[in-house]
C-alpha cells in the first residue's frame, strides 16, 4: 500500500550484524542462493538502491528506543526491492566517518575504528558502492552539534549519472528524507527514471523527523518504513 498517497491528498554477500554509524557487531557473511523470497531473480526487473547511512543510523535508534536495532544492510537493501518486486542489482551507501580531532579522544578513536572496520566488511562485496562525505562539528554556545557535509553532493552525482551507468534502470529506490534531492529526482524522472523513495517522518514540528512533503510529493510513490523492516533483516529471519 502506498501510505503517502493516503496521507498526502553477481557474487551475492551479505554482511551481518551491520550497524550503520555504529558498526560494533562481529562480521558474519553468507552466500545468497539463486532465489529469493519465492521469485527467481531472473523474473525481476533490475533496481538500484541508493541509502543515506546517516539518516537510517537515526531511524534504526528512534525504533530501538535509544538502542541500535542489529540488522543485516545488504539484506535491509535487498528486501526493500522485493517489496516492490525488483531485484537489486547495486547498492549505493553514503555515510561521513565519526568525526575526528586533532588528537582523537578514546571514545573518538573507537568509533572511527568501528566504522572503519564496517566500510572494509562492506567494500568486499562488490553489489556496494560506498561514498564517504566528512562530518563537520559545529559549536553552539557550550554545545556541539555534528553535521554531514558533502553526502548529499554525492548522492546527487550518482543519481545524475544513472542513464551513463545503468543504462537499462528505468526504476531506483532512494532511502532518504533530505528535500535537497528533489531537483535531481525531478530530473532523472525527466529521462524515464521512475524514483521509489522509502522515508520516515512525523507530524511533530522541530522533532528530527519533521519534514516537508516536497520530497514526497517528487518522487513517483513513497512509502513510510517501519521498525519491521529492520527486525525482519536480522540474522535470525
Amino acid at each position: 500500500m502506498n501510505l503517502f498517497r493516503k496521507a498526502y491528498k553477481v557474487k551475492r554477500t551479505l554482511i551481518s550484524n551491520m550497524l550503520p554509524s555504529d558498526p560494533t557487531g562481529s562480521l558474519d557473511a553468507f552466500f545468497f542462493l539463486g532465489k529469493f523470497g519465492g521469485l527467481f531473480m531472473n523474473d525481476l526487473n533490475g533496481t538500484l538502491v541508493f541509502l543515506d547511512g546517516g539518516f537510517l543510523s537515526k531511524l534504526n535508534k528512534h525504533f530501538g528506543n535509544g538502542k541500535y536495532i542489529k540488522y543485516n544492510l545488504v539484506k535491509f537493501a535487498k528486501n526493500l526491492a522485493q517489496k516492490q518486486k525488483l531485484f537489486c542489482k547495486h547498492i549505493f551507501y553514503y555515510n561521513a566517518p565519526p568525526f575526528q580531532e586533532t588528537s582523537p579522544t578514546s571514545e573518538q578513536r573507537r568509533k572511527r575504528e568501528g566504522y572503519d572496520k564496517f566500510v572494509k566488511a562492506l567494500l568486499k562485496n562488490k553489489e556496494i558502492t560506498v561514498r564517504e562525505g566528512r562530518l563537520q562539528r559545529l559549536k553552539i554556545i557550550e554545545t556541539f552539534s555534528y553535521k554531514q557535509k558533502g553526502v548529499d553532493t554525492l548522492v546527487t552525482i550518482d543519481l545524475s549519472h544513472i542513464k551513463e551507468d545503468f543504462p537499462n534502470i528505468d526504476k531506483i529506490i532512494l532511502v532518504a528524507c533530505d528535500t535537497d534531492f528533489c531537483p535531481v529526482v525531478d530530473d532523472i524522472k525527466k529521462r524515464g527514471i521512475k524514483v521509489i523513495l522509502y522515508t520516515y517522518f512525523d507530524r511533530i514540528r522541530d522533532t528530527p523527523f519533521s519534514r516537508a512533503n516536497h520530497l514526497i510529493s517528487c518522487c513517483s510513490n513513497c512509502y513510510q518504513l517501519k521498525k519491521q523492516d529492520f527486525e525482519e533483516c536480522t540474522d535470525d529471519n
